[in-house]
C-alpha cells in the first residue's frame, strides 16, 4: 500500500476562514491546501488527497455538477471524507440542501460557529477513515491479483493452486481483520435465495455473539425500530433501481439495547441486468449520533440563553418605569396631577409588558387561542382601516384577494396581530413610501413540500404580504424567526414580531415562508390548512362598544384564584361592580361551595391552579353539580391545561391576564347573558 499524504483541500472563499482552518490543521500536523473556486477544488482532487473541508455556501455555481460527478465516479474502495461547515438553520434543512449533502457522500456536517477542537477532531476522523479506505483498496487489489493468478494457473499445478488459494484466504482474512478493526461488518445478500454471507462483526453489531445460521433482508428488517422500518423497506426496494444502498436507522439488538447503524452497499447484476446480489459494509454509529445530539442540545441552550437575556432586558426597562413611578407616587401622594401622570406612565409600561408576554407565548405556541372558522378575505377587508392607519399615508395598501378562497380555522385576533406585524415591518422597510400588497390564494401542498415541516399534505390557504423595500440579506434571513433578533435601531423593535408570527402560524397547524432579495423587497407567506366548516362570522362582534354592566341585585360570583395578590385585586374589581363575592383558593374548595345551597350566578376561575385540577376540569365538574351555572375562565398562560381539549370543546369564555376592571365587566356581561 502506497503512502497517503496527510493533505486536506479547503474551500472557504469568504474572509479569512480558509487561513484560519489551515492554522488549526497545522497544530495537529495536517497540511491544508486552500482552493479559491470549485474548479480549483475539482482539479486538486486525487488519490493523494485525504479529505476536503468546504463551507456550505460555497457549494453553488456552474462547476458544482462537475464536482458532484467526480464524487459519484469514485472507485468502489474510495469514499472521500467531506467536512461541510454549515450555516446555522432556523428550522429544518431544506430538501434541496439535504439532497446536495447526500450526493457528496461521506459528509461530516458541522454547524457554525465551530471551535478548533471540534474541527481538529473531525479532520482526524476523516484522515483515519481515508487510511482505512486505502487499506481496503490495497487488500482488494491483492485479492483481485491473487484471483487472476489462480485462473491463469494450469489445472495440473496442484501445488501452485494450493499456494495461491492460501494467499487468497489470507487476503480475505486480512480484509476481514481490517474491517473488524474499523468497527465494520461486511455483508453479501444473495437476492435470488434471500440468504447472506457476512462477517462475525456484522452479527455482533446486531447483538449476537456468534453468526446466526440464517440471515436475510427479512431478518435485517425485523431488528429495525418501527418508526424507521418504512423508510428502510423503501430503501431496499429502490436499491436495485439506484444500484446502491445507503441507510441510517435505529435497531433493537438481540440484547434489547437500541443502537444506530449505517449500512452502505452496491447492487450486483446478472448477464440479463437483473439484480442478483447486494454487498456492502455495516457500522455502529450510535456514538456519532450521541455526539450530534449533544451538539444540538448545546445550540438549544445557547438559544434559550439569548431568549432569557432578551426578556430580562425588556422587562427590567418596563419595571424601571413602573417601580420608579410608584415610588414617586408613594413619596408625594398629595400631588394629583403628578400622581395621574406617573400612574398613566406605569399603565403604559404595564401594557407594553402585556404585549411582550403575548408575543413570547405566541412564539412558544402557548398563547390562549380562541380559534373559529372564518373567511380570511372578510377579516382582511374589515381590517383595512386599522391597517391603513398603521402603515401611514406614505404607503399605498392594495388587496388581491381570491373570491373563492377557502375558510380557515384560526384565532382572528392573533391573525390580525400577525398581519399587522408584517405590515409594520414592510412599512419600516420602505422609509420613502411605496406599495404593500396583501393577497390570498388556495394552494395544494404536496408531501415533499411539507414533509420536513411536520405538516400534512393537502389543501391550504396562503396569505401573502409583499413589499418592495430593502429586503433581507441571506445571512440575515436565516435568523429572521429567532426571538429578539432585529435589524431595526435600538428602541424601534423588540425582535419578537416575526417570532410571534411564526409561533401563531405553527399553533394554527400551518407555517411561514419568507422570500426576500436585497433591494427588491420581501414576501411573507402564511400557510393555513383549509377548513371544511362554514365560516362562523363571530370575529365581527362589536360587544366592546356596549355600556359597562354592573351586577344586578344579589348576583354572586364564585371567585377561584390561588394567587393572593391577584385574588385581592379581583375581589376589589368585582365589589366595585356591585357583585357579591365568594372566595375559593382551589378547585376542591370551589366544589364544596357548589355542593351547598348558596346562590352562585357565575364561577370566575383561573385556568392554571395547583392541586391536580385546572380551571377547565373544574368547569366540567361544576356543571355536573349545577348544569345552569355560568362560567368565566382567566389565564395568562394555559400550559398543558388546553391539551385536554375541554377549552375548545365546551367553548368556555376566557379573559386573558392581565385585565382591567372594564374588561372584566364586559366578559361577565357576555357570560351571564349566554347559556351555560
Amino acid at each position: 500500500m502506497g503512502c497517503v499524504r496527510e493533505t486536506i483541500l479547503i474551500l472557504a472563499p469568504r474572509g479569512r476562514d480558509a487561513e484560519v482552518i489551515v492554522r488549526v490543521l497545522q497544530k495537529i500536523g495536517v497540511a491544508g491546501v486552500i482552493c479559491q473556486t470549485l474548479e480549483e477544488l475539482h482539479d486538486g482532487l486525487g488519490d493523494d488527497v485525504a479529505g476536503v473541508i468546504v463551507t456550505e455556501e460555497s457549494l453553488s455555481g456552474s462547476e458544482l455538477d462537475r464536482l458532484l460527478d467526480w464524487f459519484m465516479r469514485q472507485s468502489a474502495w474510495s469514499d472521500l471524507p467531506v467536512i461541510v461547515l454549515a450555516t446555522k438553520q432556523a428550522g429544518r434543512r431544506s430538501h434541496s440542501a439535504s439532497a446536495l449533502l447526500q450526493r457528496l457522500g461521506n459528509v461530516i456536517l458541522l454547524e457554525r460557529p465551530v471551535n478548533a477542537e471540534t474541527l481538529q477532531s473531525a479532520a482526524q476522523s476523516a484522515l483515519r477513515a481515508r487510511r482505512r479506505q486505502y487499506q481496503a483498496k490495497s487488500l482488494l487489489e491483492e485479492q483481485r491479483r491473487a484471483a487472476a493468478e489462480l485462473r491463469a494457473l494450469n489445472d495440473h499445478l496442484e501445488q501452485r493452486v494450493e499456494q495461491r488459494t492460501n494467499e487468497l484466504s489470507d487476503a480475505r482474512e486480512t480484509l476481514s481483520f481490517a474491517l473488524d478493526s474499523a468497527g465494520m461488518g461486511s455483508w453479501d445478500f444473495d437476492l435470488m435465495s434471500n440468504t447472506a454471507r457476512r462477517t462475525a462483526k456484522h452479527d455482533q453489531i446486531f447483538g449476537y455473539e456468534e453468526l446466526l445460521p440464517c440471515w436475510g433482508i427479512p431478518q435485517f428488517l425485523g431488528h429495525v425500530m418501527n418508526e424507521d422500518r418504512e423508510t428502510v423497506e423503501r430503501a431496499f426496494e429502490r436499491a436495485p433501481e439506484l444500484g446502491a444502498l445507503d441507510i441510517e436507522c435505529r435497531i433493537r439488538r438481540a440484547d434489547g439495547r437500541i443502537s444506530w447503524i449505517a449500512a452502505k452497499g452496491r447492487v450486483g447484476y446478472g448477464p440479463d441486468k437483473h439484480p442478483v446480489r447486494m454487498a456492502g459494509v455495516l457500522m455502529d454509529i450510535t456514538q456519532r449520533k450521541q455526539t450530534e445530539a449533544a451538539f444540538h442540545q448545546a445550540q438549544k441552550m445557547e438559544a434559550i440563553g439569548q431568549l432569557t437575556g432578551g426578556v430580562a432586558h425588556d422587562f427590567n426597562n418596563l419595571l424601571t418605569v413602573i417601580v420608579g413611578g410608584l415610588d414617586m407616587v408613594t413619596r408625594h401622594p398629595d400631588q394629583p396631577d403628578r400622581v395621574a401622570r406617573l400612574a398613566q406612565a406605569a399603565m403604559t409600561a404595564a401594557r407594553r409588558g402585556e404585549k411582550l408576554t403575548q408575543q413570547l407565548l405566541a412564539f412558544s405556541r402557548r398563547q390562549m387561542l380562541r380559534p373559529e372558522t372564518l373567511n380570511p378575505n372578510r377579516l382582511l377587508l374589515d381590517f383595512d382601516a386599522l391597517a391603513k392607519r398603521a402603515v401611514g399615508d406614505a404607503i399605498t395598501l392594495t388587496f388581491d384577494l381570491d373570491p373563492g378562497v377557502h375558510p380557515i380555522h384560526v384565532d382572528p385576533t392573533q391573525l390580525e396581530s400577525a398581519i399587522l406585524n408584517l405590515l409594520v415591518n414592510s412599512r419600516d422597510a420602505m422609509p420613502s413610501g411605496g406599495t404593500i400588497l396583501i393577497s390570498s390564494r388556495n394552494v395544494h401542498r404536496a408531501t415533499d413540500a411539507v414533509a420536513d415541516k411536520g405538516l400534512n399534505p393537502g389543501g391550504y390557504v396562503v396569505l401573502c404580504v409583499r413589499d418592495h423595500g430593502t429586503g433581507f440579506e441571506p445571512k440575515t434571513l436565516a435568523h429572521a424567526f429567532e426571538p429578539f433578533f432585529t435589524t431595526k435601531e435600538v428602541g424601534k423593535g423588540s425582535g419578537l414580531g416575526l417570532a410571534q408570527v411564526y409561533g401563531f402560524a405553527r399553533s394554527a397547524g400551518g407555517d411561514v415562508v419568507i422570500e426576500s432579495e436585497p433591494g427588491k423587497g420581501t414576501t411573507v407567506k402564511l400557510f393555513f390548512p383549509r377548513s371544511n366548516e362554514a365560516p362562523s362570522g363571530r370575529h365581527a362582534t362589536t360587544s366592546a362598544q356596549l355600556p359597562l354592566r354592573k351586577a344586578a341585585a344579589g348576583e354572586t360570583v364564585l371567585l377561584v384564584e390561588d394567587d393572593e395578590q391577584v385574588l385581592s385585586m379581583a375581589i376589589e374589581s368585582l365589589e366595585e361592580l356591585h357583585y357579591k363575592v365568594v372566595v375559593a383558593r382551589n378547585a376542591h374548595e370551589a366544589l364544596d361551595y357548589l355542593r351547598g345551597a348558596r346562590r352562585i350566578d357565575i364561577m370566575f376561575s383561573d385556568v392554571v391552579m395547583p392541586g391536580g385540577m385546572n380551571g377547565a376540569q373544574l368547569a366540567f365538574e361544576a356543571r355536573r353539580l349545577r348544569p345552569e351555572l355560568k362560567v368565566l375562565l382567566t389565564s395568562g398562560y394555559v400550559g398543558d391545561a388546553a391539551e385536554g381539549s375541554q377549552l375548545s370543546e365546551r367553548d368556555l369564555p376566557v379573559l386573558t391576564k392581565p385585565y382591567r376592571r372594564d374588561e372584566l365587566a364586559e366578559k361577565l356581561r357576555i357570560a351571564l347573558g349566554s347559556g351555560p
